[in-house]
């Protein structure tokens, strides 16, 4: 066998065009295992995948299975599933801050608005009325920044701070009183304001200081407005911080105004926190009390809010079942009723006083209940045998003679009632002989 051996210097030494086919030749090789190994790899993935997918919808699947036969087949009733609660995260209440430094709240006289200095009342009295008299107060209540929790919040019944709604409290949250406005759940005695003051029989002359508890005063008055085109609205604006307003009337040609409260207890707080304040210029303004509206659809006005008070408080007292029968809100109820108060007559039906009216003579059969006259026992004569009764009816009404009707009498005048009259006691004493020269006592 012959073999064709190339010399070595043919292998040793190589043309470029060689150099570049073997590179060109290696580089494609290595592309392509690769690419080979890339689609290997990718193929693995989908197929572990695909078994992943087919075992958990078998999974599943088997789950489902198992539950509809135990539900099929056990009558037993499951646990039940705990229910995931989310939990509610509230909002930290914010503590009072002070509203002025201590330093500033050191003990100081009141200022000078009088001619007279009144050491009992520790106040000037005389030219209160003097405009150049009047003072600007020193402090005013921010509610939106000032508010907060303070060692009142957790003592029941505690009372507001008056030096807060004047804007000078310098205890923050160590301070005894609350910071905040009265609510509609702030409930007081009627002889005491929001502050804890004592009230008077009657107003001041000048209808200042803390007021009367012979009238719940829901208004307070304003004077020394300075007069806009919008000073309603102005007025409106600044005393509605204080609370919900009921009403505003501004008297532009005297520059005073009113302004009404739903509470009370608000009423008393804005009195104290715009007092010597001003609102949109460098007026001081004088806020009063004001007096009662002799205006009649004012006072129908407040006599109708009573009512509904009072009516509300009679709801809240009484079943409720009871107050929707009553007021016609029960659709059965209202069936019922037009059915009843008819008394057989068709398309009838009765008023609420005459429906429900109570006594012996009421027309409905429900309120004569317990108003029939029960037995009487007859009366016993002396050998203890029941008095007989009349034989003969009444053919006529008995007359009516004082308080007694004339059958009772009758009654009274037939039975002779035995009274046993007790012993007289033997006479004992130093005045035994004394007795009267009248007749009547033999």
């Amino acid at each position: 066998m012959l073999t064709h051996r190339l010399p070595l210097s043919t292998f040793i030494v190589a043309p470029p065009v060689t150099v570049l086919f073997l590179q060109t030749l290696a580089c494609r090789l290595s592309i392509a295992s690769t690419i080979t190994s890339f689609y290997a790899a990718t193929h693995t993935y989908l197929t572990m995948a695909d078994v992943d997918t087919h075992e958990t919808a078998a999974l599943v699947a088997d789950q489902q299975d198992n539950a509809m036969a135990l539900a099929t087949t056990s009558s037993e009733i499951s646990a039940p599933v705990e229910k995931k609660t989310k939990k509610v995260i509230r909002k930290k209440r914010r503590p009072a801050r002070a509203q002025v430094e201590p330093d500033f709240a050191a003990a100081e006289g009141p200022p000078q608005t009088g001619t007279i200095f009144n050491i009992w009342y520790n106040k000037w009295s005389g030219g209160d009325h003097d405009s150049d008299m009047q003072t600007k107060a020193k402090g005013r209540c921010n509610v939106a920044k000032d508010s907060g929790y303070t060692k009142a919040d957790n003592k029941p019944g505690s009372y507001f701070c008056l030096s807060f709604a004047r804007g000078l409290c310098p205890k923050g949250i160590d301070c005894d009183f609350l910071h905040r406005l009265p609510a509609a759940y702030d409930l007081f005695s009627p002889n005491v304001d929001c502050f804890g003051r004592d009230k008077f029989s009657d107003y001041r002359d000048d209808m200042g200081g803390v007021g009367s508890f012979m009238r719940i005063n829901r208004t307070i008055y304003i004077g020394r407005i300075h007069v806009t085109d919008d000073i309603e609205e102005i007025v409106a604006r600044h005393f509605a911080e204080w609370g919900q307003v009921e009403r505003v009337r501004v008297l532009n040609t005297r520059g005073v105004g009113f302004v009404t409260y739903t509470n009370e207890a608000n009423a008393q707080f804005a009195k104290e926190a715009m007092a010597h304040q001003s609102l949109d210029h460098d007026e001081v303004l004088n806020v009063r009390w004001a007096t009662a509206d002799p205006n009649p659809l004012a006072q129908a006005r407040e006599a109708r809010r009573v009512e509904e008070q009072a009516a509300e408080a009679i709801r809240r007292a009484l079943p409720a079942e009871f107050v929707a029968e009553i007021e016609g809100k029960d659709p059965e109820a209202r069936k019922r009723r037009k059915i009843e108060s008819n008394y057989g007559l068709e398309g009838y039906e009765a008023p609420d006083d005459i429906h429900f009216a109570r006594g012996a003579n009421a027309v409905n059969p429900r309120g004569r209940e317990g108003a029939e006259i029960e037995y009487q026992e007859h009366l016993m004569i002396e050998d203890g045998a029941p008095a007989e009764a009349d034989s003969a009816p009444a053919t006529s009404e008995p007359e009516k003679t004082g308080i007694f009707s004339g059958s009772t009498l009758a009654a009274l005048s037939k039975a002779r009632v035995s009274v046993q009259s007790k012993p007289k006691a033997a006479a004992a004493g130093p005045l035994v002989a004394y007795d009267s020269d009248s007749e009547e006592d033999d």
